[in-house]
């Protein structure tokens, strides 16, 4: 009898520590004082202007949004305004002695001092592009008959080395452009017909763009330095280098021309000279082949 009476005072014992432990009433009967935390889950709910991850912003089509056409050697925009391209030809400033960099910043100071429009300068990285001046090299060399098997071994060597350092390692350049914009107002215009306004606005933007640009021209050529206007097959290979910097030494702008890619049909129009030399090719490919059947005949 003892000994359950000991256990019965243990195990009260036991449930009176238990209550204490767990901030319980001891009389299970009695309501808990623990107060709940009013805390609001956050929802799942997606936000308005959620991007996702894989989701790219259209940045060509952003940039050139604006861009009605490039032509007549200028970019056109909606609003009427025309933008010409010319590209510079630096003088090396330090190089020159301080009499002569004095005179530079003068000349180029007082011709900054005149300009009331917009005059913007664009700077353009792209690789060296070596392939031209090297095709000139080999065909100075093969229509150089005279030369000596020293000067020709010497000439492939240059040719080859210089092919090495081209792909040796990337090597860039700079091209500078001068930018000039004019934006003509459609209520200075009058025309009989839209083909007649079409024609008068497009001269008028030119005609006033070009004389900025010669300006600029007569003005910084005092200081040694040159423009060049760039037609329209200029401007769209400044933006071909820009957004095809890599493959622009590969596939070159100026080879598609070449090529008929930038023709919709192949009876494109063709120049004289290319009707000829195409001719001459026949023939000379005629002539072989006869030469051919004759020697194994």
């Amino acid at each position: 009898m003892t000994d359950i009476l000991a256990l019965a005072v243990l195990g009260l014992i036991v449930y009176i520590v238990s209550r204490i432990a767990l901030k319980e009433p001891i009389l299970f009967w009695k309501k808990s004082n623990k107060k709940k935390l009013n805390v609001k889950l956050k929802s799942n709910k997606k936000k308005k202007h959620e991007i996702k991850p894989d989701q790219e912003p259209s940045l060509f089509e952003e940039l050139f949004k604006d861009v009605v056409s490039f032509d007549n050697h200028m970019i056109r925009k909606e609003d009427n305004t025309f933008i010409l391209l010319a590209e510079v030809e630096p003088v090396n400033y330090f190089l020159k002695s301080e009499e002569e960099q004095e005179a530079i910043d003068i000349i180029f100071e007082r011709w900054t001092a005149q300009i009331y429009y917009p005059v913007q300068i664009y700077l353009s990285t792209r690789y060296i592009d070596l392939s031209e001046p090297i095709s000139h090299m080999k065909r100075n060399m093969d229509e150089a008959g005279d030369l000596v098997p020293e000067a020709r071994a010497y000439g492939q060597t240059m040719i080859e080395e210089l092919i090495k350092w081209q792909m040796s390692s990337p090597r860039y350049e700079t091209k500078r452009y001068l930018s000039f914009s004019f934006q003509v107002k459609e209520n200075s215009i009058t025309a009989d017909s839209n083909e007649e306004f079409e024609e008068k606005l497009v001269d008028k933007a030119f005609a006033e763009l070009y004389r900025r640009f010669n300006a600029a021209k007569s003005q910084l050529r005092k200081s040694g330095v040159a423009l060049e206007l760039l037609t329209t097959e200029g401007i769209i290979d400044v933006f071909y280098h820009t957004f095809n910097r890599k493959k622009a030494v590969k596939n070159r702008f100026k080879d598609f021309s070449s090529q008929e890619m930038t023709a919709l049909y192949v009876t494109a129009d063709q120049s004289d000279e290319k009707i000829e030399a195409l001719k001459e090719m026949i023939e000379s490919e005629k002539d072989i082949i006869t030469e051919k059947k004759e020697a194994s005949g």
